[in-house]
């Protein structure tokens, strides 16, 4: 039996460790496995190449992708989802590992919806995928946010500014929610709870009235309430009709530096979530979450994706992981909320 494994969308740490996994284990059920190259650009285009267990030794500690990756979006090319399953039957695959977040695992619906065995596996660092507790980066990208914040604590505090931190987080404020918590920034904004500008100058000015700096982490997706000239302008879109967003932190940092009159700075940590080692959680999870992949080809599945539910990996559909993003709550906001200031 071949299969075929590819990793679109957004590179993540982490994904190393699943290609690993699902590289081993399928060993193990007697599989010859197929890397695809760059996302679905790889059987849109015919690239490829063979994955042998001594190809992903050593690979579970690695961030990036081998297989490369790309925005490559099969649904807006004309017979894009046909000419993916003729290339995967051309290259004699009984069946397709696909490791991706909404994007990505929205085109493996689509194919298993029409007859290509495929089975997903979610990455994000975003962490917004239904059907799982947790997607694998969503760990690392705190820790890096985290670190960041922690750094920048000291320098604020030294030269008396308020610094705002961009974090990455479209529609969905985890990364921002989880490391203004662990950093212990004064606010934290994020995209389902429009701020009034208004409440966060207050904060923000007992802060610095107090201990001389003040930290905000925001998502790149947030917006006052009532829209006005901070939301973030769009910047073009990507393959999957996606703004390409930016400038909400020196947006927001040049209000603030107006309306409080204190020396105010922007750090955008942008790809730097991204990058690098992933923490030994992500690399526990991606590599189980792969394991159980393999053993869902194995089993003669399709349509569906590995997710975590507590402790344990289980099976679930495709569309459950695609239907609808997770999002931040109120009341998980209001943890927040609640040490803000």
């Amino acid at each position: 039996m071949r299969v075929g494994v590819l990793t679109g969308g957004g590179d993540c740490p982490g994904l190393n460790a699943v290609i690993r996994a699902v590289v081993r284990r399928g060993a193990e059920h007697g599989f010859d496995t197929l890397g695809y190259l760059d996302g679905w650009r790889g059987p849109l285009e015919g690239l490829s190449r063979p994955l042998a267990t001594a190809d992903v030794d050593g690979l579970v500690a690695v961030g990036g992708t081998v297989l490369g990756t790309s925005r490559t979006n099969p649904r807006a090319t004309d017979d894009g989802l046909a000419r993916i399953a003729r290339r995967l039957a051309d290259d004699g695959v009984d069946a397709l590992v696909a490791i991706g977040g909404e994007d990505t695992l929205g085109v493996a619906t689509a194919l298993a919806a029409e007859g290509t065995r495929v089975v997903g596996v979610p990455k994000t660092i975003d962490n917004d995928l239904s059907g799982t507790d947790v997607t694998f980066g969503f760990d690392t990208a705190v820790s890096i946010a985290t670190e960041a914040v922690d750094r920048l604590r000291t320098t604020a505090a030294s030269h008396h500014r308020v610094l705002v931190v961009e974090v990455m987080g479209r529609h969905a404020g985890w990364i921002a929610l989880r490391t203004g918590i662990a950093s212990g920034a004064h606010v934290t904004l994020v995209p389902e709870q429009p701020f009034d500008l208004d409440d966060v100058c207050g904060l923000l000015r007992r802060r610095v009235d107090a201990d001389g700096f003040a930290l905000v982490v925001a998502s790149e997706g947030a917006v006052p309430a009532g829209g006005g000239d901070l939301a973030v302008a769009g910047q073009g879109t990507d393959a999957f009709g996606h703004v390409r967003l930016g400038g909400l932190g020196e947006r927001l940092a040049t209000e603030l530096e107006r309306r409080l009159g204190v020396e105010t700075r922007t750090v955008v940590l942008g790809h730097l979530q991204r990058g690098g080692t992933p923490t030994a959680y992500d690399r526990w999870l991606a590599t189980r979450l792969g394991l159980h992949a393999a053993d869902a080809v194995a089993a003669g599945e399709t349509g569906v994706m590995t997710a975590l539910r507590g402790t344990d990996v289980v099976r679930v559909p495709l569309a459950e992981a695609t239907g609808e993003l997770k999002v931040v709550s109120e009341a998980e906001y209001a943890e927040v909320r609640a040490l803000s200031g």
